[in-house]
């Protein structure tokens, strides 16, 4: 008998072929109704699950009865109750490493558009209003040579690295929950309490994983930290950060502008940010190039193929269910 696939989520038409010719492959799609009340029915013999972005608990995989594995098509796993997986011994598998460098660019990417008021200008030259030599209004930050603070050294953290220290002769400051020396030797990266590096930055990018100690890791407190002439980018998870607190600060030009690709809430179709001219807002595209996607796609199709073959991934995130 073959073993049966749940897609999730909209996967990549390939892996979406390379499973069915594979296994038994069933789709939840929103139009076919509630997608946990679709769930809740398939996984009852499903061997296996493969896709991103929906939260997955005891809510709608209770009736799961052989489930091995969950493979996600991302490097974060805050949708999935870890704790739940664990006690139901289920596996979960994500797709690191894949992605560093195009999430890397796009940090990179923020920060010069925030910088810069990319999205501001874009918007005032198309308005007609380019009518005479630009005034302060509409000046920017400086990149080269600035300090560039690094929350969260992990392999997109030291890629953002990387990029500021070669390709714009940045000092690099980093807080990270352990010290990193050998991996912050190659661009001279110093170790900062995470205040120390908020008042000493020009630039703060956010790039650590969301758990207990990082929600709300950023709030008004540390944001009252920051320079004034100060730049944030968020390439983690929104709620890495107090949002309120966040468009507060911006407000009062307690910092100079953000750029963002993740919120608390997601998708986000209103939000006061939206408003603001210094920030700079994407509908979190970290990974988003068609040739990212489909690395992701094809590893996370790899590790749902050895957890059902008996092997083990090394992305498995809870190989011991621990």
């Amino acid at each position: 008998m073959m073993q049966k696939v749940v897609v999730f989520s909209q996967i990549d038409a390939d892996i979406q072929q390379k499973l069915e010719q594979h296994y038994k492959v069933v789709n939840i799609h929103p139009k076919l109704g509630d997608v946990n009340q679709q769930l809740l029915e398939h996984v009852k013999d499903a061997d296996a699950l493969i896709g991103a972005g929906r939260r997955l608990n005891e809510q709608n995989l209770s009736t799961a009865t052989k489930l091995k594995v969950i493979s996600s098509v991302s490097v974060g796993y805050d949708n999935y109750d870890l704790n739940y997986l664990n006690q139901r011994h289920i596996h979960l598998a994500h797709t690191p490493h894949v992605l560093t460098e195009t999430t890397a660019d796009l940090a990179f990417t923020l920060l010069m558009s925030a910088a810069r008021q990319v999205g501001y200008l874009d918007r005032w030259t198309k308005q007609g209003q380019w009518q005479r030599t630009v005034s302060d209004a509409q000046f920017g930050m400086d990149i080269f040579a600035k300090t560039l603070g690094i929350i969260g050294l992990g392999h997109i953290g030291a890629a953002i690295a990387r990029r500021g220290f070669h390709g714009f002769n940045m000092d690099i400051l980093y807080h990270n929950r352990r010290e990193k020396p050998e991996l912050a030797q190659a661009f001279n990266a110093e170790y900062c309490e995470l205040n120390d590096l908020l008042r000493r930055s020009d630039f703060v990018v956010i790039a650590v994983d969301l758990n207990e100690d990082s929600k709300h890791l950023i709030g008004a407190l540390e944001l009252a930290q920051m320079q004034p002439h100060a730049v944030l980018v968020n390439i983690a998870r929104g709620s890495v950060i107090d949002e309120q607190a966040l468009i507060n600060a911006l407000k009062n030009r307690q910092i100079f502008a953000a750029g963002l690709d993740v919120y608390q809430k997601e998708p986000l179709t209103a939000s006061e940010l939206f408003e603001l001219e210094n920030v700079i807002a994407l509908p979190h595209v970290g990974s988003a190039t068609a040739a990212t996607r489909k690395k992701m796609a094809y590893l996370a199709y790899q590790n749902l193929r050895d957890a059902l073959e008996g092997l083990v991934s090394p992305y498995l995130v809870n190989p011991d269910f621990k």
